[in-house]
């Protein structure tokens, strides 16, 4: 794969158990979280695409030894915020693919759209690959 590349689409709903499971495990306190179903959600809320990705097979087609596999940052880009109710398409590819001091980075940026088709979320994060023993 390379870079441009399609790794995965996954569609879910932000529901509002989900806000509230993530406002919780979390520490957050603001209300914003618990307004029932005008319940927004919390900044970190889209990781819970890892639950409806096959993960063996994104770090397969990545070529990844998984047992030397970092991840060295993730960042987030709102264009609004989630909330109760959204239905999301999250579409993640790679950004970036380079080999430097003997380890490898690959930048994955997953864009999530409404059903209207709008960006409403980037996700960005880099994986690092530790070289060889």
């Amino acid at each position: 794969m390379k870079p441009g590349d399609i790794l995965d689409v996954v569609e879910f709903p932000v529901e509002q158990g989900k806000i509230r499971e993530f406002a919780h495990a979390t520490f957050t306190e603001d209300a914003v979280h618990s307004a029932g179903p005008d319940s927004l959600a919390t900044l970190t809320h889209s990781v819970v695409t890892g639950h409806y990705r096959d993960q063996s097979a994104f770090v397969s087609a990545l070529g990844l030894d998984i047992s030397r596999v970092v991840v060295g940052s993730v960042s987030w880009e709102y264009r609004r915020p989630l909330a109760t109710g959204d239905q999301l398409v999250a579409t993640r590819r790679i950004e970036s693919d380079e080999t430097r001091r003997g380890m490898r980075f690959v930048t994955l940026a997953t864009e999530f759209t409404d059903a209207a088709g709008d960006l409403v979320l980037v996700q960005r994060e880099v994986l690092i690959e530790r070289g060889a023993a």
